[in-house]
Formats: C-alpha cells, structure tokens, sequence
C-alpha cells in the first residue's frame, strides 16, 4: 500500500540512482501538489539523515500539510458545517499515518526553495502556498534562498498548467 514513508524511500532511491549517473550535475527535487510534501519531507530527511541537501526544492501547488490541505480543498466546503468534519475526515490522514507536513520540514532545510502557486488554483488555494514561504522565510538563516512566484488568474494556469507557462524556465533559473 501507498504510504507517507514509501514515497519518502522511493524519492531517495530515486535521488541515490540519480546522484550516482549525474557527474557534478545539479539535481533538484520538483514535486506538485501532494508531491511537494513528498519532496520535501524526502529534503528533509536526506539533510538529517546524510548530512546533505538537494541542490533545491521547487514546489508547484504546495499546501502547507496534508490535514491544512483537507480542510482547503474546495470539495471539502459543504461538508465542514457538519459536526464531526475534523474528526472524520481531517484526522483520518493522521490514523492513516498521512501528514506530509511541508511547513514543518521547510524549517529546517537550508537549500534554495522555490514556491509556486497560480492565483486561480482551484484545488489548493494559494493562500496555503503563502503560509508556506512565510513559515520558510522566517526559518531560513538566508532570506534570499526563499522565493514566492505566483501567476495571476488572467493566464489560467490554475492547479495543473503552471509548468506550461513558457517564462516558467527564466523564472527558475
């Protein structure tokens, strides 16, 4: 079965392959939506664990943790009036061991980390993406590793097109 520590192991095979076939060159993690708290939970425990960082973390459509997710969701909206929403949805990522918890991990990484997070995202609301680089800002020993990009509603980029945008190579590099 599908799980928070599974995706974790497989990310760092994934970066051990890569890091072995690479030479010097700079290997990044990029993860979207539920795989930004992949990315950086894996950030996180190749710094803690190895003593190393990912040369940086670049995060489209990030949420802050998977409960803060839930509870944003749009789909969620109707069902929040009724008694019992936390208990029976938000904490069933938490008995299912689900937690995901990118602020948490952004506060003790120290590679470059990139956010971004389209205006008229319609299944993670910018304003999580917000939370996120200002919890990374205020750890962060170096300010200008921590960068916020967000794209306006007008070019439609919502959840899942941002990596279409063609300024979106400039804007990374």
């Amino acid at each position: 079965h599908p799980s928070e520590s599974g995706f974790t192991t497989d990310v760092l095979a994934l970066y051990d392959w890569a890091k072995a076939r690479s030479g010097n060159s700079s290997i990044i993690f990029w993860g979207h939506s539920l795989g930004t708290g992949i990315a950086t939970n894996t950030a996180r425990k190749l710094q803690e664990e190895r003593g190393v960082q990912p040369d940086a973390v670049v995060l489209e459509s990030p949420y802050t943790n998977i409960r803060d997710a839930g509870a944003n969701v749009p789909i969620t909206k109707i069902y929040r009036q009724f008694p019992g929403f936390e208990s029976l949805l938000l904490d069933s990522f938490a008995r299912a061991g689900m937690f995901f918890p990118s602020d948490e991990n952004v506060k003790v990484m120290g590679c470059p980390l990139l956010i971004l997070h389209a205006e008229d995202d319609g299944v993670l609301p910018p304003k999580l993406g917000r939370k996120l680089y200002e919890t990374a800002r205020k750890a962060y020993k170096d300010k200008s590793k921590v960068k916020f990009i967000t794209f306006p509603e007008k070019l439609g980029l919502g959840h899942d097109y941002i990596s279409f945008n063609p300024e979106l190579p400039v804007l990374v590099k």
